[in-house]
């Protein structure tokens, strides 16, 4: 009853990945609302987009959900904040993403990458392929395996900690505004209780 009448075509749906309509501002606090209110505990939520977070810098394109539910159900955190996390991984932040994590993987492994990327591997989207990518496995699939690791792993511990305090003073704050309307209609029922006893007291006489 409340889902929309006509169904978005998949490039409207493909075009807000890239750009939203409703602007990147507005988006961001969409997801950050989105994320406060899920169900759970503020671990819950923030371990699941935590390990949402840190798959997006892995090149295994197409399996980070996958990645990321796996991860969250083997440490009791919440799936669906896992896949919101994965939002993170996007077409604006992949060429930054795997350009770190290539270069720190060169770095780890000592791979001399010289002056310029391997042809293939430029910072352009498009050029990104994960063809390309997964049929050089040595010159870049390892390195940029090996360093989305430690990348992952910081943005796991940066995300879970930005996203534990928001969830836990949302909840704070929503369980004590409950508790003060609770409070209110408790009051409310008292006084009409007491005010019927006195009307019946002043009836009795």
């Amino acid at each position: 009853m409340l889902g929309r009448r006509e169904r978005r075509l998949l490039r409207d749906r493909a075009r807000d990945v890239v750009w939203p309509r409703i602007g990147w501002r507005r988006a961001a606090r969409y997801f950050s609302h989105r994320i406060r209110r899920l169900p759970g505990s503020p671990y819950s939520i923030a371990a699941g987009f935590a390990c949402g977070a840190a798959v997006s810098f892995t090149p295994f394109l197409g399996f980070h959900f996958v990645l990321a539910a796996l991860a969250s159900w083997m440490i009791g955190a919440s799936i669906l904040a896992a896949a919101i996390g994965t939002v993170v991984g996007n077409p604006w932040t992949f060429p930054f993403i795997w350009f770190m994590a290539y270069r720190l993987g060169c770095f780890i492994l000592g791979i001399d990458t010289g002056e310029t990327l391997p042809q293939g591997l430029p910072m352009e989207y498009e050029g990104l392929s994960m063809k390309y990518i997964f049929d050089n496995p040595e010159a870049v699939l390892l390195p940029t395996t090996v360093g989305g690791v430690p990348l992952g792993v910081v943005a796991w511990g940066t995300s879970f900690w930005l996203v534990r305090r928001a969830v836990a003073r949302y909840q704070r704050i929503r369980k004590a505004s409950i508790r003060r309307k609770i409070e209110r209609q408790q009051r409310k029922m008292d006084a009409a209780v007491k005010h019927k006893e006195q009307a019946g007291k002043e009836s009795g006489q």
